[in-house]
C-alpha cells in the first residue's frame, strides 16, 4: 500500500471539532443494544454512518445526522428551520416509516406512500361506518377516539353527526359519514377510535389492528411468538410479574406508531379541548402552550393523525411518538402542560418510553430487544416500576413478547420433536410491525422451499442452451425471457420446459416454467466459471438460494439469469441502485452471448430489460409486472447486494413471489447491513435452510487484493505501482477537509485520470468538522461555487437524492423553477417539489456516508476517516468504504492504530433478530415432516 501523496502541497490545518456522535452518559446495557443515541446540537455526528449499520444517524442520509439547534422553553430544541432532530434518529426513522409504507403501498413512490397509507385508512374507515350502519355499531364510525367510549355525542361527518339516544348514530349520519370518506372531504382517520399505524407491516401484516387485551405469553420453553391472535392474556410475559393492570382506555387519535392508550390518569389537565383551534391551528397551539416550536406542527399532524391537537392535551407524552423529540424534551413539554402534576411515575411517560425505546433499538438495526435490556433502559429514564411499564405494554398490545430458544455453542439444533426437552430461552419484546415483517419473512422462505418440485430427469427433446457438445443451441427465447413460442425457433413439443401446473389442498397453483434436469446440466456445464455452474446446478434444485461474493463475483448470477432465460423461464436480477442495474445489465450482454447462438440472438435491449431496481421491480415500472393473482409476473429472481435488503421490503418481496419461484440472494457479507431493522442476509446464511455458494472468483487488481484482506479481518500492505491505493494522513479534522478537496480537485485528476465528477467522498457522517456538511460545503466552494439561489443549490451542483427514505441515488442539479428542484438522476430527470427541497429529501453529494454509498460504486473514492472517527469504525464500515472504489482509493486518516484494530477486532455491531431462529424452526419442521411421511 503506497502511502505517496499525490500532491506535495504543504497541509493547511485548521482547528478539530468533534466528529463521531457521544454516547449518553452512564449509558445502561439497553443503550449499548439499541444504538447511541447522541445528542442534540451542531457539535455533534451523525454516527459513525448510519443509524442502523454503525450508530444512530445518518442513515443513507435521509436527514441531518444531528441538526443544529436553538433551545426554546419546555426543553424542546428546535433546529435552525424550527424542526426538531434526534442526533440522526430521524433518519432511520423515516427508513423504517418508509419501508412501511412502501410495504402498505406496493412499494409507491414515497412522495405518493402518505395518500396510498390514507387510501387504505380510507377504506377501512368506510367498511367500518357501513357495518356499523348495518349493526348499529359505534364504535368503528363513532367517535373519532374521544378519551372514553361514549364520553361525549359523536361528532357526525362535516360537524353534523348527531347522536341518538344511548349513544349510537343515526343511520342518516352514518351514512353522511361513508360519503365523506368516498368522496375524500373526510380523512379516514377521523371515523376510528384508534388511528391506524403511520406505516403498516408488509403484505398479510399490513394495516393488522392489535386487538385490546394484548399478546398471550408463549409458554415457557417453546420458542413461538405471543401475537395477536385473538387469544385472551394468559402467563406474564416479563419475569417476575404475575399480573398486569387493565389499561384499555383509547388513545384520542391515536399515535400513528402503534403505541397503546395512556392509562387514566387521575390528575385533571389544566384546560379541556373544546377550547382548541380545528386542524393545524390546534395543533400548533398545544405546542406553543408547551414551549414547543411551531415548526413541530404538520410533523406532529402526520404522525398522530387528525386529532393530535385533542392526543396531545390528553397525553403530553405522545410527542415523543413524532420522529426527533427525544425524552427530555417530551418531558418539558409535559412539564408546561401538566404543571405539577407532571412526574416520572406518570403510566403514559413509561408506556411512551416503552415504544420509543424500541423504535430507537429499530434504528440500531434491532427487530426485537432482550426483556432484561428493556428494563434497565426504562430505570435509566427513571420510571419507578419498569416491570410494571412493560406489562402494562404487553396487555395493552403495543409491544409483542417472544421466547426463542438459545442456541449453546457446540450443541445441537432445537428439533420439533424435542418438545419434552427443556432449553434455554430467551424473552424478547419488539414493536407488530416488525415482528410481523420479520414472520412474514420466514414464512415465505419457508413456503419458496417446500412448494418447489425438482425438475424431471427427462431428455430433451430439442432445447436448452447448449448442446451434447457444448455448442449454443438454434431455439430462442422471448425477448422478456417468457416460454418460447411457437414459430420463435423452439419446437412445439418441447420436453426441456414443462407447465408444472397442480392442486394442493384444492387449491389451484398457478402454472410455474420448469426446464428438464438435463436442460439445467448443459446450462451449467456452458456456464462461463465453476462457480457460475455450481450456482446455475443449485438454482436447478431450490426455490431459495443464497449465494456470496465480492463485486467479481456478480457475473455469477449473471450467468443463471441469462442461461435461464435461454431455457425459457421469466428471470430477472433486481439491485438497489441504478448504478448496480448498469453494472448487472453489463455482465448480462456478456452472459448471454454464452447461451445464445447467431441464429437466436436476443433483441436489442433484452439483457438491458433482465436488470431492474427493486424498488422499480415492485411498483410496477421495471420488469414483468404482475399477474391477474398480484403476484409478479416470473419464475427466478435474484436479488443482488442482498445484504441492503430490510425486514419489510423483504416481506413485500417475498410475498409477491409465486408458489414454485426460484428466488436467489447474492451479495457480498462484509459490507454493511440494512438501513431498516433485521439482517436478512446473515441469517438466511446462519440459519443454513438454503443451499449456499461461495464465490471462488477474487477480485483483481490492488483495491481488490486490500478489499478482500478487510474481509478476512487483515489490513495488508498491497503493491501500488500504479498509485491504486495511497495513504494520506491528516493530523485532525480540519486538515482532513483541505486534503479532501485537494484529491479531488486537483490531485486524482492530474495523477490518475479520473475527472472530480466521477470521484467520489465517502465518510463517517453527517456532522462534526470532516462529515458530509462541512466536506459537502468545501467541495462546493470550489467545485462549483454559487449563491445557492434554490433552496441551497446551483446547476451543476452534485446531489445526493432520497426518492424515499433509506434509499439514495446521486445525480446532478439542472435547474430550478416553480415546479421545484430539477435534478439528474442516472439519467432519469426528476423533480423534487419545493416543500420537499431540504436535508430529508436532497442534499449536496459530494460527500456521502458508507451507508448512501453501498450497492454503487465510482472509479475513484475518497475515504476520509477523521480522529474522532475511531470509535465508529467497524470492519463492515471499513469494507463498504473501501471497495467502493473501481481504479483508486485515496484513504485520508487520522485514526491511527484504530483502523487495523477495527479490521481484526470488530466485524460488525450486533443486532438482535428473530430470523434467524424463525427458519431453524421452519426447517426443523419440515424434516419432522418429511421423516414422518
Amino acid at each position: 500500500m503506497s502511502t505517496d501523496r499525490l500532491s506535495e502541497d504543504a497541509p493547511e490545518p485548521t482547528a478539530p471539532g468533534p466528529e463521531t456522535a457521544s454516547e449518553e452518559a452512564a449509558a445502561t446495557a439497553a443503550a449499548e443494544a439499541a444504538g447511541r443515541e447522541g445528542v442534540m446540537g451542531g457539535g455533534t455526528s451523525g454516527g459513525t454512518d448510519g443509524g442502523t449499520g454503525d450508530t444512530v444517524g445518518g442513515t443513507d442520509g435521509v436527514s441531518e445526522g444531528s441538526t443544529e439547534a436553538g433551545h426554546a422553553p419546555g426543553a424542546v430544541d428546535a433546529a435552525a428551520s424550527g424542526a426538531v432532530a434526534a442526533s440522526g434518529a430521524v433518519a432511520a426513522s423515516d427508513a423504517v416509516a418508509a419501508s412501511d409504507a412502501v410495504a402498505a403501498s406496493d412499494a409507491v413512490a414515497a412522495s405518493d406512500a402518505v395518500a396510498a397509507s390514507d387510501a387504505v385508512a380510507a377504506s377501512d374507515a368506510v367498511a367500518a361506518a357501513k357495518d356499523a350502519t348495518a349493526a348499529g355499531d359505534v364504535t368503528a364510525a363513532g367517535s373519532a377516539g374521544g378519551p372514553e367510549a361514549g364520553a361525549g355525542a359523536p361528532a357526525a361527518a362535516d360537524g353534523a353527526r348527531a347522536a341518538e339516544p344511548g349513544g349510537k348514530l343515526s343511520a342518516a349520519a352514518l351514512a353522511a359519514a361513508v360519503r365523506a370518506v368516498e368522496s375524500g372531504e373526510r380523512s379516514a382517520d377521523s371515523f376510528f377510535t384508534q388511528r391506524s399505524p403511520r406505516s403498516g407491516g408488509a403484505g398479510a401484516a399490513a394495516g393488522a389492528r392489535k386487538p385490546p387485551g394484548g399478546v398471550p405469553a408463549p409458554a415457557a420453553g417453546t420458542p413461538e411468538r405471543g401475537g395477536p391472535a385473538g387469544a385472551p392474556p394468559q402467563a406474564p410475559a416479563v419475569p417476575g410479574r404475575e399480573s398486569a393492570p387493565d389499561h384499555t382506555r383509547p388513545a384520542p387519535g391515536g399515535d400513528g406508531g402503534g403505541r397503546p392508550a395512556p392509562a387514566a390518569h387521575t390528575t385533571a389537565h389544566p384546560a379541556t379541548t373544546a377550547d382548541l383551534a380545528p386542524g393545524l391551528d390546534g395543533v400548533r397551539q398545544v405546542l406553543t402552550a408547551g414551549g414547543a416550536p411551531e415548526a413541530l406542527t404538520e410533523r406532529t399532524a402526520e404522525t398522530l393523525g387528525e386529532r393530535a391537537a385533542e392526543a396531545l392535551r390528553e397525553d403530553p407524552w405522545q410527542l415523543l411518538s413524532v420522529p426527533g423529540v427525544r425524552p427530555e424534551q417530551a418531558d418539558g413539554f409535559a412539564r408546561a402542560l401538566l404543571g405539577p402534576a407532571c412526574g416520572p411515575d406518570d403510566d403514559r411517560r413509561a408506556q411512551a418510553l416503552v415504544g420509543w425505546l424500541l423504535e430507537q433499538a429499530a434504528l440500531a438495526g434491532h427487530s426485537a430487544l432482550e426483556a432484561p435490556a428493556l428494563r434497565a433502559a426504562l430505570a435509566q429514564r427513571s420510571v419507578p416500576d419498569p416491570d410494571e411499564a412493560l406489562q402494562t405494554a404487553i396487555a395493552e398490545g403495543a409491544v409483542l413478547v417472544f421466547q426463542d430458544a438459545v442456541e449453546t455453542p457446540g450443541g445441537a439444533r432445537p428439533s420439533a420433536g424435542d418438545e419434552d426437552e427443556e432449553q434455554p430461552v430467551r424473552v424478547l419484546l419488539g414493536l407488530d410491525r416488525f415482528a410481523m415483517a420479520e414472520e412474514s419473512v420466514a414464512d415465505g422462505l419457508a413456503r419458496l422451499l417446500n412448494t418447489f418440485e425438482e425438475p424431471a430427469d427427462e431428455e430433451p427433446a430439442d432445447a436448452g442452451p447448449a448442446d451434447a457438445a457444448g455448442e449454443p443451441a438454434t431455439s430462442s427465447a422471448p425477448e422478456h425471457g417468457g416460454p418460447p413460442e411457437p414459430g420463435d425457433g423452439a419446437p412445439e413439443d418441447d420436453t426441456s420446459v414443462r407447465d408444472d401446473t397442480s392442486v394442493r389442498d384444492d387449491i389451484p397453483v398457478r402454472a410455474v416454467r420448469q426446464p428438464s434436469a438435463t436442460a439445467w446440466e448443459a446450462a451449467a456445464a456452458a456456464a462461463p466459471s465453476p462457480s457460475a455452474a455450481e450456482l446455475i446446478r443449485a438454482a436447478a434444485r431450490s426455490g431459495l438460494i443464497a449465494h456470496t461474493g465480492a463485486e467479481a463475483a456478480r457475473a455469477e448470477p449473471a450467468a443463471l439469469i441469462a442461461a435461464a432465460r435461454a431455457l425459457g423461464l421469466r428471470a430477472f436480477g433486481a439491485t438497489h441502485t441504478p448504478d448496480g442495474r448498469t453494472r448487472l445489465a453489463r455482465h448480462l450482454a456478456e452472459a448471454a452471448d454464452t447461451y445464445t447462438g447467431p441464429a437466436a440472438a436476443p433483441a436489442p435491449g433484452a439483457a438491458a430489460e433482465a436488470a431492474v431496481t427493486l424498488s422499480g421491480l415492485l411498483a410496477g415500472r421495471e420488469g414483468p409486472g404482475r399477474d391477474a393473482d398480484g403476484a409478479l409476473a416470473l419464475d427466478l429472481l435474484v436479488v443482488l447486494d442482498a445484504p441492503q435488503l430490510d425486514l419489510e421490503t423483504a416481506a413485500l418481496l417475498v410475498e409477491s413471489l409465486t408458489d414454485g419461484a426460484r428466488l436467489v440472494l447474492s451479495g457480498d457479507p462484509g459490507v454493511l447491513w440494512s438501513a431498516g431493522p433485521g439482517r436478512l442476509f446473515a441469517d438466511v446464511l446462519a440459519a443454513r435452510c438454503c443451499p449456499q455458494v461461495a464465490s471462488r472468483t477474487p477480485d483483481f487488481g490492488p483495491v481488490g487484493e486490500l478489499v478482500s484482506g478487510i474481509g478476512i479481518g487483515e489490513l495488508n500492505q498491497v503493491e501500488a505501482p500504479g498509485k491504486e491505493v495511497v495513504i494520506i494522513p491528516a493530523r485532525d479534522a480540519g486538515e482532513a477537509v483541505h486534503r479532501t478537496v485537494q484529491l479531488v480537485a486537483d490531485s486524482v485528476p492530474r495523477a490518475i485520470g479520473v475527472p472530480a465528477e466521477q470521484t467520489q467522498v465517502v465518510t463517517v457522517g453527517h456532522g462534526g468538522a470532516a462529515g458530509t456538511r462541512a466536506l459537502n460545503a468545501a467541495l462546493k466552494e470550489r467545485l462549483n461555487p454559487g449563491p445557492g439561489r434554490f433552496g441551497g443549490f446551483d446547476p451543476g451542483d452534485r446531489v445526493a437524492y432520497s426518492p424515499a427514505p433509506g434509499r439514495t441515488v446521486t445525480g446532478r442539479v439542472t435547474g430550478a423553477d416553480a415546479a421545484g428542484l430539477h435534478l439528474d438522476c442516472a439519467g432519469s430527470p426528476v423533480v423534487v417539489p419545493r416543500e420537499r427541497v431540504g436535508p430529508d429529501t436532497v442534499r449536496h453529494g459530494w460527500a456521502v456516508t458508507a451507508h448512501q454509498a453501498a450497492g454503487a460504486r465510482w472509479p475513484a473514492v475518497v475515504a476520509v476517516l477523521p480522529g474522532d472517527a475511531a470509535k465508529g469504525l467497524t470492519r463492515s464500515w471499513v469494507y463498504t468504504a473501501f471497495s467502493r472504489a473501481e481504479r483508486h482509493l485515496s484513504v485520508v486518516q487520522g485514526v491511527d492504530q484504530a483502523l487495523p484494530r477495527a479490521v481484526a477486532e470488530i466485524p460488525a455491531k450486533e443486532r438482535t433478530t428473530r430470523l434467524r431462529t424463525l427458519l431453524q424452526l421452519h426447517t426443523a419442521q419440515a424434516t419432522a415432516d418429511a421423516s414422518a411421511g
